[in-house]
């Protein structure tokens, strides 16, 4: 049954076979369990690219559009897991794997696609997933800073730094600092990890923005005596034991419409600028609360540094009125208008995000298959041209990255969704 495959250029990985010559698409997904509703939405995803019909459960197969690939659904939440759905999908004859969704579930199927030589086109945003025939799909935290580093630099920021959550967000928002900096010619990155906690927040943010000298060079040109090293002003630890609000937009609004700072109204001024120009944060929800506040309380204003943060914020930019002038890199929404009227047309409801993700693969698919006589080479694959997304123009990298391209939001309060101030700009050859 893995017979069939055919010379061709490129190859989907180190060690494997050529790809296999069969256009037909496998698709894996969780069709059964706690993540059926999702695994559906994303097969309705793919079915609208490949087909003339809505998508259908395993086992059926739906009406090929004209000249498009058949598809073939395999379920990785049956028995024996993604592993056993790859190797179905292999033993079927499928020339490319779109899914799996997860990284667990990406790690367990890649291998056996590999070793057939049959690319895959996974729906993680998780990079270590990725490698030479195993692409990964998703919006990357990384991405996402790449994007706001180079625009942070063009206005003349280069002295970055970031505060983030140990966590794995945090950590793929770090790396991926630091990463964007080597390739920019920037210095390297100033990054501390917070565990959360409102002192553990309080100490690295002070840590971070060299508050305790700041303070003390502030105090003396005002003529005042400065506290003890590392003791915290009183009004801040009193501020830090406050409880958190339950309501999210309570927790991010400013108190009384003015940020609150721990030290005197005569030294305030005084204040000489962090170490830094441009600050990378990772937190969401309450947690970012915290981070606000600490903000403050270090003399860290948006007059001086440039704030950046995840494309979480996107969901509820309205609420981030303390962080006026914050950036943070997503899609352009305007980009995915006509994908979300026609998905809404067949399945009678708007799409979520993630369907963005499989839509695209399996146009990646339809178009490949369009001009490869056979199989899917990994040469057409990651064309230079890039291909054209629900959320824009994206490219196949050989190393199993995706590139797409964002925009830069700014948040500008007032209760007011951020506003677009750098169109969706991506690296490569691609028109549209």
């Amino acid at each position: 049954m893995l017979a069939g495959c055919a010379d061709q250029s490129g190859s989907a990985g180190s060690g494997a076979q050529a790809p296999k010559a069969s256009h037909k698409v496998g698709v894996l997904l969780p069709l059964t369990g706690p993540n059926a509703g999702l695994g559906r939405e994303l097969l309705s995803g793919a079915a609208l690219a490949l087909t003339d019909t809505p998508a259908a459960t395993t086992g059926s197969t739906p009406a090929p559009a004209e000249g498009a690939p058949t598809m073939d659904v395999h379920d990785t939440a049956g028995a024996g897991g993604a592993a056993a759905a790859a190797s179905a999908a292999l033993a079927a004859g499928d020339g490319i794997l779109l899914g799996p969704l997860t990284a667990g579930d990406t790690a367990a199927a890649a291998p056996a696609a590999q070793n057939a030589g049959v690319p895959v086109l996974a729906f993680t945003s998780d990079v270590s997933q990725a490698r030479a025939g195993v692409w990964v799909m998703g919006i990357t935290p990384e991405d996402q800073v790449e994007r706001l580093v180079a625009l942070a630099r063009k206005e003349g920021r280069h002295r970055f730094a970031a505060l983030l959550p140990d966590n794995p967000l945090g950590h793929a928002l770090g790396n991926g600092l630091v990463t964007a900096c080597q390739d920019q010619g920037l210095n390297a990155p100033a990054i501390l990890y917070h565990t959360g906690s409102v002192d553990s927040i309080t100490q690295k943010m002070r840590q971070l923005s060299s508050y305790d000298s700041r303070l003390s060079e502030a105090q003396a040109a005002s003529g005042t005596t400065p506290p003890a090293t590392g003791a915290p002003p009183a009004d801040a630890v009193a501020d830090a034991e406050k409880p958190l609000p339950s309501d999210l937009a309570a927790a991010l609004k400013p108190e009384n419409g003015a940020a609150t700072t721990p030290a005197s109204s005569a030294t305030a001024g005084a204040f000489s600028p962090p170490p830094f120009d441009a600050l990378l944060l990772g937190d969401t929800g309450l947690g970012l609360k915290n981070i606000i506040t600490a903000l403050n309380d270090s003399q860290v204003s948006a007059s001086n540094v440039r704030i950046m943060g995840p494309g979480l914020w996107s969901a509820f930019a309205t609420k981030l009125g303390a962080l006026k002038g914050a950036w943070y890199a997503a899609p352009d929404p305007s980009s995915r208008q006509s994908f979300a009227s026609r998905f809404l047309a067949r399945n009678h409801h708007m799409p979520r995000p993630l369907a963005d993700l499989s839509y695209d693969a399996a146009m990646v698919a339809k178009t490949v298959s369009q001009v490869a006589p056979s199989g899917y080479p990994a040469d057409v694959l990651t064309r230079p041209e890039g291909f054209a997304g629900v959320d824009g123009p994206f490219t196949l990298q050989p190393n199993g990255r995706t590139r797409r391209a964002l925009g830069v939001f700014e948040v500008i309060g007032n209760g007011s969704g951020a506003k677009l101030i750098a169109p969706s700009s991506l690296k490569t050859d691609v028109s549209g």
